[in-house]
């Protein structure tokens, strides 16, 4: 925990007594007087003792004295002694005298892009896709990849596709998922009408796409293809299974709403419900088979590219979801996570949502951590990593309290990058960290150092006398962007559209006067860049334009340029800090993809950015 701690003004905070307390209790040590104390530390303490040990390629062999016997991955067993270079990338098993050690070798570094690439991309939100009934799906997306890639980009990044609540509709935000693990059925390939119009009804669209579903179940569940992957369902995915169909049983916001027998997974309620409802079971078993399908298809349709698909891993899940349920004692279910008291929040955020424990992953050899990773490139040529602070330091709030009253819990960094970098490398994926915000310190050199690709968006690369920053003064181990799902896109952006919906929120009038100033700073730092010319347009088509080019012609390796910004639409996906007010989530494409690349202004921005590359 960090006691001391410095806000986003540079100000030094010291955490209460009282927020200390909560937040340790939060976590399951209760520290509320002396006995409490002496039980949480030797609880503490045994499971650090649990021996599992992530090293760095060519570190020397400790914890153990005279002769070990190290039996690699691969199965070769060699003879080892204190000293010896951990040398075999992988994970290997160290017995010895005294006991035995997990020992997992990583690589220097992850997959990375040759320093002499200039690779570009585009973004989607996958919802948002035409040509899968009312909402995108993995067949829209296999779609939309082939012809991104036909148009020359490299990488096309996601949002996230992790299962949310199937039986809700309601909940579509894709970054407060019931799991990470598995996928969001809702993507999975199907037949249904496109009612059109320019935002999403989830309620109905998802009604139509289970429906829809469930007749394909009917007609194709006895299937060999699917008696095989039956058979080769794991444990956790049978469990997941079992918690969306009592999920939709009960109808519940979460499983603590359950009836207290059904909360343990192994219990006999529920293995009495499984069995009873196996039917059901199965359905969600197909649902999740349907998924993957479609999401390896779209995968197979992005194969031509340097890259492909880069899927999102969100920052943490829902505390009444499917992983809560099925495996809590990997979670902080007692805490939620946020941000401090900032600039743009002065109360602070809490996002409603937890997730890995440290303490947890040390006992648990980092497991879950690693499962995720797995989950999250096994059809994918990268991934993102939503909050890539949290994989330093996370802003925990305990349960029912306000987010001031949080603290930062450190998290354990080193072992984290270390299995990032060597699953990158099993995988041969790239990885790019979402390092915005409050950045501590020496957190972006870490991930450089590990071969992770930072993140510099456009609107926040600004200069200490509030110009931009040059275009060839960005770093080059990092992904430029134009900007992101949580921001205006460029021609919002130069139209104050975030300002105006700010203010109207608020009842407010907007004030446009500073924005006009900071589209003047972009056009002067275009017009050195040489990608404009001439005095700051009034209309946005020159101004995207103008950011397009100029993502392009930094030295960043790689460029991405989302598909708002190709199409140069002006609203955002989502606007943070709210939930109704806003259509978040909601907002469609145009058109179907073969559509949206024959737009003159779309092929005209695309041989910009090719241009910018030097390609």
């Amino acid at each position: 925990m960090l006691v001391d701690w410095e806000d986003a003004g540079g100000v030094a905070r010291r955490v209460s007594i009282d927020s200390l307390r909560a937040v340790l209790s939060g976590l399951g040590f209760d520290c509320d007087n002396a006995g409490q104390c002496a039980d949480s530390l030797a609880r503490l303490h045994a499971g650090v003792a649990d021996a599992c040990c992530v090293v760095d390629a060519g570190t020397p062999l400790t914890g153990f004295e005279g002769r070990g016997r190290l039996t690699l991955e691969s199965g070769t067993a060699i003879d080892v002694r204190p000293g010896d270079p951990a040398r075999a990338i992988g994970y290997h098993r160290l017995e010895h005298a005294g006991g035995e050690i997990e020992l997992i070798v990583a690589p220097p570094r992850g997959v990375g892009i040759e320093p002499a690439e200039r690779l570009w991309g585009t973004a989607v939100q996958l919802y948002s896709l035409r040509g899968g009934g009312a909402i995108g799906d993995f067949a829209a997306l296999a779609d939309f990849a082939g012809e991104a890639a036909r148009a020359g980009a490299d990488a096309l990044m996601l949002s996230p596709v992790h299962a949310l609540f199937t039986a809700d509709p309601g909940r579509y935000s894709p970054y407060s998922p019931s799991s990470r693990r598995f996928l969001n059925p809702w993507y999975a390939p199907v037949d249904t009408a496109d009612p059109g119009g320019e935002l999403i009804d989830w309620q109905a669209a998802v009604d139509a796409r289970m429906a829809a579903l469930r007749r394909d179940f009917a007609a194709q569940h006895e299937t060999p293809a699917f008696a095989a992957y039956l058979a080769s369902a794991g444990a956790d995915l049978k469990r997941h299974a079992l918690f969306e169909a009592l999920f939709a049983h009960f109808g519940t916001r979460g499983w603590q709403d359950w009836p207290a027998a059904y909360h343990d997974p192994a219990g006999d309620a529920a293995s009495a419900f499984a069995r009873e409802h196996a039917g059901e079971i199965d359905f969600h078993l197909y649902a999740q088979w349907r998924a993957e399908q479609g999401l390896a298809r779209a995968a197979d349709a992005a194969s031509d590219m340097r890259i492909g698909l880069v899927t999102d891993i969100a920052v943490g899940i829902d505390v009444g979801g499917s992983h809560a349920w099925t495996a809590g004692d990997e979670l902080m279910l007692g805490i939620g996570i946020g941000a401090p008291p900032d600039a743009f929040q002065a109360a602070g955020q809490n996002w409603g949502i937890t997730s890995f424990s440290p303490f947890a992953l040390r006992t648990k050899h980092y497991r879950p951590f690693i499962d995720l990773l797995r989950s999250a490139m096994a059809h994918a040529g990268g991934i993102r990593i939503d909050h890539a602070l949290g994989l330093r330091r996370l802003w925990v709030v305990p349960n029912g309290a306000s987010p001031l009253d949080g603290a930062y819990l450190r998290q354990p960094e080193d072992e984290l990058l270390r299995l990032i970098a060597l699953e990158s490398v099993r995988a041969g994926a790239i990885v790019i960290g979402e390092d915005l915000g409050v950045v501590p310190p020496g957190l972006r050199e870490a991930l450089d150092d590990r071969g992770i690709l930072g993140m510099r968006v456009l609107p926040f690369e600004r200069t200490k006398d509030c110009g931009f920053v040059a275009a060839a003064d960005y770093d080059a181990g990092v992904a430029a962007m134009t900007s992101t799902h949580d921001l205006a896109p460029v021609a919002g952006w130069w139209r104050g559209t975030d300002v105006e919906w700010r203010a109207e929120l608020a009842g407010e009038a907007s004030d446009l006067a500073p924005r006009a100033k900071e589209r003047e700073a972009f056009w002067t730092a275009a017009v050195g860049a040489g990608v404009a010319e001439g005095p700051p347009p009034d209309a946005p088509d020159a101004a995207v334009d103008a950011a397009v080019a100029f993502i392009a012609a930094t030295p960043a390796r790689l460029a991405i340029v989302p598909v708002e910004d190709l199409l140069g639409v002006d609203q955002a996906p989502n606007l943070p800090g709210t939930v109704d007010e806003h259509p978040n989530w909601r907002r469609r494409l145009p058109a179907p993809a073969a559509e949206l690349f024959a737009r003159p202004e779309v092929a005209a921005r695309i041989d910009r950015i090719i241009k910018g590359r030097g390609r």
